[in-house]
């Protein structure tokens, strides 16, 4: 019975010599591997990467600070503390006489069009106390708002509600209910 192959190649033919036979008579010295550098090569030096790190957490720190303080706003912008608030101004007859019709938040373009709102609006502890620009067809303004709740479970007591004129005119705002 004959073998069969993967292969079809033939079998080398044997060795014509003895393989050579190498003897030692003491132990070898030893070699590097390899050769890491050339002697006459120094290491090049390492530059520091603290100033890297540092930079990387300071603008980590500052993308971090830009970022909540625009989603506070919109925070504040969509609340229905200045939805409230505009609606009040908008239908104010002596606003419409010194800024005009379509009395809006005026935009600010590092927001993309939206308003920026100074203050806080904490409805939980009961104080509200924002500022912020308007606009309507005739002119601008700031507009100043600033209301607390003495106790909870009391209506909100409107302590400053007032628009301070680009021109130097101020409007109180009147909140007494129809």
């Amino acid at each position: 019975m004959s073998r069969t192959f993967a292969t079809g190649f033939p079998r080398p033919p044997p060795p014509t010599q003895q393989p050579r036979v190498e003897t030692f008579s003491d132990t070898s010295r030893p070699r590097p591997y390899y050769i890491k550098h050339p002697p006459h090569k120094e290491l090049p030096l390492v530059q520091s990467r603290w100033p890297y790190i540092l930079a990387f957490v300071a603008l980590g720190v500052t993308g971090w600070g830009a970022f909540m303080s625009v989603v506070t706003n919109q925070e504040k912008i969509s609340s229905s503390v200045v939805r409230q608030i505009m609606r009040s101004v908008r239908e104010d007859a002596r606003l419409q006489e010194v800024l005009g019709d379509a009395i809006r938040p005026q935009p600010e373009w590092w927001l993309n069009g939206d308003p920026i709102i100074h203050g806080k609006i904490s409805q939980l502890q009961g104080n509200v106390d924002v500022s912020f620009r308007i606009r309507g067809s005739k002119g601008s303004g700031t507009l100043y708002f600033t209301s607390i709740r003495r106790e909870k479970g009391v209506p909100f007591t409107i302590l400053r509600f007032k628009i301070i004129g680009d021109d130097g005119t101020t409007i109180h705002v009147d909140t007494t209910p129809v």
